[in-house]
């Protein structure tokens, strides 16, 4: 009987307990997104992050790749716009009226043109009665020059990027056993110095592949138009020549007493 009084209070905690359930049930997917939140920082600041630990050589290597990217988009361009300004068709025109023995033609045909071959054969054509072979070369160095803008620099950045990541291994290695007298904080700093020579290398390995592809193709991108405008200044100087020939045939049998 005595038992009866006591089941109201049991009956009264009961909802307080349930409530304290419910209020940690209710905490527990707030304190969930923690490290999430924490983590999306780091995830944002990994290159920075990278950036820092690899030591003071990260600036020029940064300035290096800024300068790679730059001139590797320029060239990219450049590039495009020539294959848009090919006219192989008109070259064939004037190869035609040359053949013919239509000077002024082909000239006008040549006239005008941003093609490369078409622009070296109209120089090569006004100045025929000067120095034919001086202005093909001339017209062609002037082509091949502007083909070959900024090689040398990207030459220059493939060689230059893992000599900096070499510098900056080397001065990582110091850093790393410039602390080994320090047991306290050795173990720290030697990592951080690996890490730093690592993180130069890694970057600096990197920009020289991505310098060396471009720079290989661009080179033989040049190759090949030097080739065409040797091959096409080649065809003029034989062309002007024999109709020179034919010309002088001409005049010499016109000369001929008649029998």
């Amino acid at each position: 009987m005595d038992v009866s009084p006591a089941a109201p209070g049991a009956t009264a905690a009961a909802p307080g307990a349930t409530a304290a359930a419910t209020a940690a049930a209710a905490a527990s997917p707030a304190a969930g997104p923690g490290p999430t939140t924490e983590a999306a920082p780091k995830a944002k600041n990994f290159f920075i992050d990278n950036f820092q630990k690899g030591g003071p050589i990260m600036w020029p290597i940064l300035i290096v790749s800024i300068v790679a990217l730059t001139v590797v988009i320029e060239r990219c361009f450049w590039w495009g716009a020539r294959w848009f300004r090919r006219d192989p068709k008109r070259v064939e025109k004037v190869f035609t009226a040359i053949e013919t023995g239509d000077v002024n033609e082909a000239s006008k045909l040549a006239r005008g043109s941003r093609d490369p071959v078409l622009r070296m054969l109209w120089n090569g054509l006004n100045h025929q009665h000067a120095s034919l072979q001086g202005a093909l070369q001339v017209a062609a160095g002037i082509e091949i020059k502007r083909a070959g803008r900024f090689l040398v620099v990207m030459d220059t950045l493939v060689t230059l990027a893992p000599l900096l990541g070499l510098l900056g291994t080397i001065t990582g290695l110091i850093r790393s056993f410039s602390f080994l007298g320090n047991e306290e904080l050795a173990v720290q700093a030697v990592t951080g110095g690996i890490a730093e020579a690592l993180i130069a290398t890694a970057c600096g390995l990197g920009i020289a592949i991505f310098a060396l592809i471009p720079f290989n193709f661009f080179t033989s991108r040049v190759s090949n138009l030097e080739f065409e405008l040797q091959t096409a200044a080649t065809n003029l100087e034989v062309m002007l020549e024999a109709n020179a020939k034919a010309k002088r045939e001409a005049e010499m049998t016109s000369t001929l007493p008649r029998p």
